[in-house]
């Protein structure tokens, strides 16, 4: 690997940034909308801005507040407010694309103490990198796995190669106009993570969003203490096969039971 492949870390930058992850009763930048600078853009209480604390050289790093609400999160959002996040974040995502300004465009969300998050406010991050390819050490297998749900334009599985373990799910839709579905699906598999995956014991969650053609996938990951082995030899894990087939078995109960699509009605 070359030096061009690493993101370097401007710790300097990161000073006085708060944490109400860790320390509840912080100050919230995000509930402070008065307050915000470098705005790019605004849809509602959408708000899309250029992060204060510029971390990572060579980048261009931005936020999107998702709600004025900063216990709210995808979990608890309605289908309808759910589904007007993800419109929102994909657009402002494929402006950034189609900019042609950057080497590589990152979208993802961090949720809760164990998912590399500082504040709790609910809100994604879409990072220009201008030197280096985020996606260049992600395969297609990496998105793959255990069907969970399959429809002509929809695909929900559990991975069987998962980037860093243990349990990854992909949920892809073949085309952008069927975000509503990414989003409804996308909700249901986080709600399933937090409520039900292991009894309920996890409390962190990310997602990370991938442009492949015109395929759209989410994968969302449940987070815990980072494995040794990928830590120190990049090796994955994953559950043996029954375990993950008592996962799918579980979370397509949950989507039948849950998810507004006209493409649960149809299977």
């Amino acid at each position: 690997m070359s030096n061009k492949d690493v993101l370097v870390f401007e710790i300097e930058q990161a000073k006085g940034k708060p944490r109400d992850v860790e320390h509840k009763k912080d100050y919230c930048p995000f509930c402070d909308t008065k307050s915000l600078t470098n705005i790019i853009d605004q849809s509602g209480d959408m708000i899309w801005l250029k992060n204060k604390f510029k971390t990572l050289r060579d980048t261009e790093q931005t936020i999107i507040i998702e709600s004025h609400d900063h216990y709210g999160d995808i979990s608890n959002y309605s289908v309808e407010k759910n589904q007007e996040v993800f419109n929102y974040i994909y657009e402002c995502w494929n402006k950034m694309i189609q900019s042609k300004k950057y080497e590589s465009v990152l979208m993802y969300k961090n949720f809760g103490p164990m998912s590399g998050g500082s504040l709790r406010h609910p809100h994604f991050q879409i990072i220009g990198l201008n030197k280096v390819d985020g996606y260049k050490h992600i395969e297609p297998e990496n998105f793959t796995g255990m069907d969970v749900f399959n429809s002509k334009h929809i695909n929900v599985n559990v991975s069987e190669k998962p980037i860093m373990g243990f349990v990854e799910f992909n949920v892809t839709i073949n085309n952008p106009k069927y975000i509503d579905d990414l989003a409804e699906f996308t909700r249901v598999t986080v709600k399933y993570v937090l409520d039900d995956l292991y009894d309920g014991k996890f409390d962190s969650y990310n997602i990370f969003f991938y442009k492949v053609g015109r395929k759209i996938i989410c994968k969302v990951e449940a987070r815990y203490v980072v494995s040794p082995y990928f830590v120190g030899y990049r090796l994955s894990q994953r559950d043996g096969d029954d375990q993950v087939k008592g996962i799918a078995a579980v979370l397509l109960q949950r989507l039948k039971e849950n998810a507004h699509s006209k493409e649960i009605e149809l299977n």
